[in-house]
Order: C-alpha cells, then structure tokens, then sequence
C-alpha cells in the first residue's frame, strides 16, 4: 500500500493504514479496479471510433471510479464486485467490436486482466499499484498522480450530474483516453501539464452539468435561515452530498412525524426551493465529516450516508448508519435503490429527541443567482469604497492541524471586505457574525463543493461587470484541499488562468519541487502563511 491522494496523508503518504480509516486489502482493491477500468477504457476508445458507444457502461465507470475516492468505499466485497463487471463490460465491448469487424489486440495487461480469488485479487492489486509509470522521472509521475487524482474528481462531479439526468460524452471520452494513456506515453513534461489543464476544462463541464440537474430539478437556491438546534420527536440525519438522494428521503417520510436533518456538506439544501417545501426538513445538526464519529453517536436516530465522506463507523452507532450510492463499509445496510424502509423503521425504534434545543441558526443560499441578484449593489458597494475586497475561503475540512488558519483569517477580515465560502471548509467559520456592508451579509455561503461552478460563475460575472479579467479584480481566492474533487477543482481554476491562488492547509505530496516550480511562475500559486500575513500579503 502507498497513498498520497489525501491531505492527510501529506507527509509521504500512507503505507500500512490509511489516514482515511482504509486498509491495505482496500487499498489494493482500488488500485484493482483503477487497473481494471484502464484496461476497460482500451476498448471503449477503440469502440468510440467504430461508433459504438454504450450508455450503461460510462455510467458504470464513472461510478467504479467514485468509489476509489477517500471516505467512500471501504467494503472489500463490494469493490471486488465493481473489478468484476469492469472485466465483463470489457469482454462483452471485445465482442460488440468483432461483430463489428473490428478484431482489437492489445498487449497492455489491464486489458487483458482476468481476475481469481479474492484473495488473488488482493495480490494483484499489490502487485500493479496505480496505473501511473514508476519508471517515469518524477515531475512526469508527480502530473500522472495530480491528473489522476483530477480525473477522480471528475467522475464523482460526472456520476452526481448522471443522478440527475445530465451528461456529456465529451467527459467519457475524456476519462477513457487519459486511463488508456497514463503511464505509456513518452517523458513529456508539457504533455502531461497539457493533459492537467485539459482535466481542469472537462471537470469544468462536469460542474456545469451538475449546477445545471440541481438548479432545473430543485430551483435555483434562495438565501434563508437555517435553524441549528433539533426539536423533539423521531428523527433522521442525513450526511453525504446528493440533493436526490435527500429530495427521496423527504417524499418517502412525509407525513410520518420524523424530522430530516442535515449534516455536513448538505446544509446547502436548505436553500433550494423544492427543498424548502418539505416542512419536515427540520435544520442542520453537526460540523464537518471529520467530526461524524462523535456527532452521529449522539444523534438519536439514523444515518444515511449518500456519498462522499464516511469515516469509519464506531461500533457504539454503527448500526445505525446506512449507505445509499457508491458508498460501502463492511457491516453497513446499503439501500439498494433508495428502498428507504429500512431507514424509517429504525427511525422508528430509535428514541428520537426528548425535547426542543435552540442552538441558533446560519444563512445560507448565497449561489449565483442570489449574488448576482444584487449585482449592482456590489459593484456600486465597490465603486463607493465600502466593499474594499472580496475572500473566497473555501474548500475541504479536515481533521489534521493548521486548519484554524482559516477560522482566524475569516475573522480577522476588515469590516469593508465580503468573504464568500463554499465546501465543508466553512465549518471553521460558518457560524461567524460578520455583519453586513449596505445589507449585504458579509458572510455568503455559495454552497457544497459541488457548487463550485457557482462561485466560478460569480468571479466571471463581476469581471464583466468591472470589463477586466478575473485575475484583476479584487479577489483573493484561499482554498483548503482534502480529497480529489478539491483537487479537479483546482485543476479548473487552472485552466481558466486565475492566478495567486493560496493553497492550504499543506501542499499536495504528490507534487515535486519542479512541478511546483511550474504552477509558481505560470499560476503565482502559493502554500498558506499565516492568517496575519496573507491578509497584509493581500491587502498591502
């Protein structure tokens, strides 16, 4: 086992035992599936050119990569399963494409590969590692990792937008031709930097294509107050990021007298209007994933985990958090298309809140829409002098140390400067009382990660308002990083060639001093100093 994909696991990454909670038959399994799906990707780029395309199969693969993610599958069975399928589309595309008359040979192993044993799985999985070249000099296998660890991203923004109907081939094809290359081509620097940005350009299409499903399906958000504390009765919680997933919890509970709370990166829901409409959708309860074992221990009813991050349930709860989606942990229910019978059973049973508890409440809905609502009193804000500067601070949250940086930056901000924050990464601020600036909040949550798109949308619209370009407005972007979405969100702001990016809490140890040397002169990125010295860095 070797992994560095995470944050956490920064200082020359994880060889025994994840910091993420996985071990190394789950690791192994992983890098598996990943080997597996490049060997799968041959064939769908070959099948692409004879005009051969199977719907079925690139919504397979997006999954099957969301699931070697951190914090989503732990479930060695269940990862098993995905190789499995993976090897049986590749044979059955082998076929479509002979019957088509196109007899493909390839002498790449992984698409050959024919799985054994579990167990044998496990060595394979040992022996292949991930599909990048280790005999590659190391600012070439640094890009493999980073375009590797973007193309993660990309599938799990791709399989969220699948979920609500909305898709492009452009990003399959994307993802077949980056998986069927990497780790075979020439020692190109610029080539794989090449392929990094392009990464930045198609998960910029995912995250359109998923703004667009949540917006049409569930209105474009509204600002409004969201009540922190619970109130008494049965109850469940309901953590992750899919709105579907938690849109089909609220139908199927309405009228049962069970409340439906939020928790970590689906405290954004409260603002979206179809969302809104189900009374029983009662308030957020909890922090930050990175605090869940603690949090859905107290909780007094169930969990469903719908995506994206679930650590390791402690036995004390464990059976009563259910998974939905691509998410698996050995011992957990899984409801199979969201059969939410389980789940309302045991909300049932358990004992619920005894009493009301007022905790105070947060804002949130500040997405596009409701920003650019009151465009012209931000630019007007701007033009008068009493909105000096704009933050995004936003990102992941995670548990290793020096993410109060961000807690301390936020609330040291001066009183004519407007943060906006989206990601669980506002956890370290969000319940701040900034103020406002002409009844403007000062603290404008845009959203989830998922919701990055938004806040892209919103930099570009003031640059137009203001006729310059991004990188001239006052705008200072400082993100904090923990897994692969965080990554290909990156990768986007890239490509759009927004600049002076401060990065944080620590850099990548997946990228070298020459790669780094690169993102410094072409992107001026920088690694987090002190909150006190980027605000005089920034602010002058």
């Amino acid at each position: 086992m070797f992994c560095t994909q995470c944050e956490q696991s920064s200082k020359g990454g994880c060889v025994k035992v994840g910091i993420c909670g996985k071990d190394e038959t789950v690791a192994s399994l992983q890098d598996l599936l990943l080997f597996s799906l490049k060997g799968l990707a041959h064939y769908a780029a070959a099948a692409r050119e004879t005009g051969i395309r199977d719907a079925a199969m690139d919504h397979f693969v997006m999954e099957a990569i969301f699931t070697t993610l951190t914090n989503v599958n732990f479930d060695p069975e269940n990862l098993r399963f995905y190789v499995l399928k993976t090897i049986d589309l590749r044979e059955q595309m082998r076929v479509k494409l002979r019957q088509a008359g196109q007899e493909v040979t390839l002498s790449d192993s992984s698409a050959n590969y024919l799985a054994g044993s579990l167990d044998e799985m496990i060595r394979d999985g040992q022996r292949v590692g991930l599909p990048v070249d280790a005999q590659a000099p190391e600012d070439v296998r640094s890009l493999q990792h980073i375009l590797l660890y973007g193309l993660k991203g990309v599938a799990a923004y791709a399989h969220h937008a699948i979920i609500l109907g909305r898709e492009d081939e452009k990003i399959y094809d994307f993802i077949y031709d980056v998986l069927a290359a990497i780790g075979t081509r020439p020692d190109d620097v610029d080539y794989w930097i090449g392929q990094v940005l392009s990464c930045g350009e198609i998960n910029l299409r995912a995250m359109e294509l998923l703004d667009e499903g949540n917006t049409s399906d569930f209105g474009h958000p509204v600002p409004g107050s969201v009540p922190l504390g619970h109130k008494a009765g049965k109850c469940i919680l309901v953590s992750g990021h899919d709105l579907k997933d938690l849109q089909e919890l609220l139908e199927a509970t309405a009228g049962q007298d069970i409340s439906v709370y939020t928790h970590g990166e689906m405290l954004p829901a409260h603002g979206y209007p179809e969302l809104k409409r189900y009374h029983h959708l009662a308030g957020h309860y909890g922090t930050a994933w990175q605090n869940q074992q603690k949090e859905f221990a107290d909780f007094p009813g169930p969990v469903l985990m719908t995506t994206n991050c679930l650590m390791p349930p402690k036995e004390a709860y464990m059976k009563n958090v259910f998974t939905a989606g691509p998410v698996a942990y050995p011992g957990l229910i899984h409801l199979d298309n969201n059969d939410f019978g389980p789940l309302i059973q045991a909300a049932r049973e358990m004992s619920g809140f005894s009493e009301d508890f007022q905790q105070g409440s947060v804002m949130v809905g500040f997405a596009r829409n409701s920003v650019l609502g009151v465009a012209d009193k931000i630019i007007a804000g701007v033009k008068a002098g009493a909105i000096k500067h704009f933050f995004l601070v936003g990102g992941c949250d995670g548990a290793k140390s020096g993410r109060n940086y961000f807690t301390e930056l936020v609330e040291k901000t001066p009183a004519d400067t407007v943060v906006l924050t989206l990601g669980c990464g506002k956890y370290r601020f969000f319940d701040q009382q900034l103020g406002s600036i002409d009844g403007i909040p000062r603290l404008l949550d845009v959203g989830q990660c998922n919701d990055s798109y938004s806040a892209i949308q919103i930099a570009v619209a003031l640059a137009n308002a203001f006729e310059c370009g991004v990188n001239e407005l006052p705008l200072s972007m400082i993100l904090s990083w923990y897994e692969q979405k965080a990554v290909a969100v990156l990768l986007t702001l890239l490509f759009l060639g927004i600049k002076n990016i401060r990065l944080g809490p620590t850099l990548p140890a997946f990228i070298t001093p020459g790669v780094l040397d690169v993102l410094v002169q072409n992107f001026a990125i920088k690694p987090i100093t002190t909150a006190d010295e980027d605000l005089q860095a920034i602010l002058g």
